[in-house]
């Protein structure tokens, strides 16, 4: 007798069509988390010398607590920077060339630990809600490009929230909040590792000095 073939239906032929291949239990699970890694844009932007492993872990959530609490910082930094002007005549009488290294050691560890410092010497967290603006891959002086995410993060750094987003929540809560509205100059890049500490010291000293010279006369 024939071998006779089994007929194959449209009906069987449609649903091996629109039935798909299944992967074997074997090749495992691709979670989300995968998927969002691969796709996210590389970026060679690594803050305060963090890789980017430990950015994720990290979560910026030292960075975030220190937006969070923008008010207490403006009102310590105050405080702060009296201290450091009523130390001027210390620093003057050493030089202030000689204080430059251990102070800007102890500022850029301090720093770099709170806001992620990029040791740019023109510090304007008073101004940027407590959010460093040199954090901003596009290193932006003056509010957010317009490549921000729905969600609030980074266009280059989908991981990362963005600074100026942050800024502008910091400022909120601020007492002179509304300097974030100041426009900044472009960053001077012979200012670079330098203490910011000592150099608005050094300059608030001067106009010190200059305004009693100014009442005397």
């Amino acid at each position: 007798m024939p071998e006779v073939q089994p007929k194959t239906t449209a009906a069987t032929g449609a649903a091996s069509a629109a039935s798909p291949t299944l992967p074997p239990a074997s090749e495992g699970v691709v979670t989300q988390a995968t998927l969002v890694r691969k796709a996210a844009p590389k970026s060679d932007y690594k803050p305060a010398d963090v890789s980017p492993q430990r950015r994720v872990q990290r979560s910026y959530s030292v960075r975030l607590w220190s937006v969070r609490h923008s008010r207490f910082l403006e009102w310590f930094y105050a405080r702060f920077a009296d201290m450091f002007l009523m130390l001027h005549p210390l620093w003057k009488s050493i030089g202030y060339g000689r204080v430059e290294a251990p102070v800007k050691f102890v500022e850029k560890r301090v720093k770099g630990f709170m806001f992620d410092c990029r040791m740019c010497g023109q510090c304007i967290l008073s101004s940027t809600g407590m959010s460093c603006p040199m954090n901003c891959p596009k290193q932006l002086r003056n509010g957010p490009c317009g490549g921000v995410r729905a969600n609030g993060n980074c266009e280059v750094e989908p991981n990362m929230p963005c600074v100026w987003v942050k800024a502008w929540e910091g400022s909120r809560n601020m007492v002179h909040g509304d300097k974030i509205l100041d426009i900044q100059k472009p960053v001077d890049q012979s200012l670079r590792e330098t203490s910011a500490w000592l150099r608005v010291t050094a300059q608030a000293a001067a106009e010190r000095e200059a305004a009693k010279a100014g009442a005397s006369k």
